[in-house]
C-alpha cells in the first residue's frame, strides 16, 4: 500500500525518506509543499527532482477526507461536510474575524456523550478519527480558502470543539496538536475543549508540555442542574472537574477558557450568575456567554438576560465576553454540528425562576 503522508509527523516523514535513500531534508521540502502552498499532488512540488516525483507518486499519496458538502453563511462563516470512510462525515467550521480566521474541527465522528443542547449528541457515537483525518481538516480548508502571495493566513487560529469530545480521543487529538505548526499554526493559537471527561482530562493536565489552550464546557454552575443538562455529569461531578481545571492553571497560568450556552429560564437567572462566580472565582478562568443556536431542544436567553447574567460575572470580577453568533444560518454554530442526526427523546430540564 502507499504510505498516506497525511498520516507522517515531520520525524516520521524524515525517516521514511531514509527508508527509501533519501535525505531526511527532503521531509522540510514535501510539508512546506504540502501545508504551506497547499499542493494537491506531487508534481506540483517544482523544486523536487523529477524522479523523485516519480517516486512519491510510486510510493506515496496525499489521502484526505471527500469534500461532500460545501456551504456559506451570510456572515461569511463557511462549513465543510467531509466524507472519512463510507458511513461517516464530519463537519469543519472556518469563522472569519478581523484580524483572524478561526478553523473549528472534529475529534470524532459523533458523540457518545449526549449533551442536550448540542445536535452532534443525537447521532450518537460512531468513532474516533485518526491523526491524519484531524490534520486533514486543516490542510483541506487551507487548500480551498487559498493565500495570495504575500497576504496574512486565513487560518490564524484551530480550536477543537467540532463534533465529539476529543479528552475521549486524546492520543489522537495530542498527535494532531503537536503537528499543526507545521501546518502553520502555533501551538499558543490551538484550544482542546472538554465537557469534562474527568480521565482524559487528568491526563490531558499530567501530560500536556505544549502551551495549549484548554477549554471546559460547563453550561451550569449547579450539579443537579448540570446532570440534566449533560449526562457527563452524573459520572464526573462538577466540582471534580472545575478543581482539575483550577489545577492546569496552577500549572501553566495559562486561563481555561468556560463556555457556557445561554438557555432560557434554564440556567440564565442571576442567581445562576452568582453560583458561576462563586464556583470560578475570579482568577484562572474566562467565561465566554454563549446565545443558544437553535437545535429544537431549548429556547435561547434574549439580550436582556445575557446582559444581566454578564454584569452579574463582572461584578464578581469575574472575567467574561459574549461570543457573536456565527454561521447559524447553515446549522454552522455552536451546538448545531451534526453529520447525519438520529432523533433522540431528551427530558427537558425543568424551568428556573429568573
Amino acid at each position: 500500500m502507499k504510505v498516506n503522508l497525511l498520516d507522517l509527523d515531520r520525524a516520521a516523514m524524515q525517516g521514511w525518506f531514509a527508508s527509501i535513500g533519501e535525505n531526511p531534508f527532503r521531509a522540510r521540502q514535501v510539508l512546506r509543499w504540502i501545508h504551506q502552498r497547499g499542493a494537491q499532488d506531487f508534481d506540483a512540488m517544482t523544486d523536487i527532482a523529477k524522479s523523485l516525483r516519480t517516486r512519491l507518486a510510486e510510493d506515496a499519496e496525499l489521502r484526505a477526507p471527500a469534500i461532500v458538502g460545501d456551504s456559506t453563511s451570510a456572515d461569511g462563516t463557511r462549513k465543510w461536510l467531509l466524507k472519512v470512510d463510507r458511513a461517516n462525515a464530519v463537519d469543519s467550521v472556518y469563522i472569519p474575524e478581523t484580524g483572524r480566521g478561526t478553523l473549528c474541527i472534529s475529534s470524532q465522528a459523533g458523540c457518545t456523550l449526549d449533551c442536550s443542547f448540542c445536535s452532534t449528541g443525537k447521532q450518537g457515537f460512531n468513532r474516533n478519527l485518526s491523526t491524519a483525518e484531524i490534520v486533514s481538516q486543516l490542510w483541506i480548508a487551507n487548500r480551498l480558502l487559498g493565500r495570495k502571495q504575500g497576504a496574512a493566513r486565513p487560518i490564524t487560529n484551530v480550536v477543537l470543539m467540532g463534533m465529539g469530545e476529543p479528552m475521549l480521543n486524546l492520543d489522537e487529538v495530542l498527535a494532531a496538536a503537536r503537528r499543526l505548526p507545521d501546518v502553520g499554526i502555533t501551538h499558543r493559537r490551538t484550544t482542546i475543549s472538554t465537557v469534562g471527561w474527568l480521565p482524559g482530562l487528568t491526563r490531558f493536565v499530567d501530560e500536556i508540555d505544549m502551551p495549549i489552550r484548554l477549554a471546559l464546557s460547563l453550561h451550569a454552575a449547579d450539579g443537579e442542574l448540570r446532570s440534566q443538562i449533560m449526562p457527563v455529569n452524573d459520572r464526573f461531578p462538577l466540582r471534580a472537574v472545575v478543581d482539575e481545571c483550577r489545577r492546569h492553571f496552577a500549572l501553566t497560568r495559562r486561563r481555561v477558557f468556560v463556555e457556557y450556552v445561554m438557555l432560557a429560564g434554564v440556567n440564565d437567572s442571576r442567581a445562576d450568575a452568582r453560583a458561576l462566580a462563586s464556583l470560578l472565582g475570579h482568577e484562572g478562568f474566562k467565561v465566554n456567554l454563549i446565545p443558544y443556536n437553535p437545535t429544537g431542544m431549548y429556547d435561547g436567553s434574549d439580550r436582556d438576560h445575557i446582559a444581566r447574567f454578564r454584569e452579574e460575572l463582572e461584578h464578581a470580577h469575574v472575567p467574561v465576553t459574549v461570543r457573536l453568533t456565527r454561521g447559524r444560518d447553515i446549522e454552522a454554530a455552536c451546538g448545531q454540528l451534526a453529520a447525519a442526526p438520529k432523533s433522540r427523546r431528551v427530558k427537558r430540564p425543568t424551568p428556573r425562576t429568573a
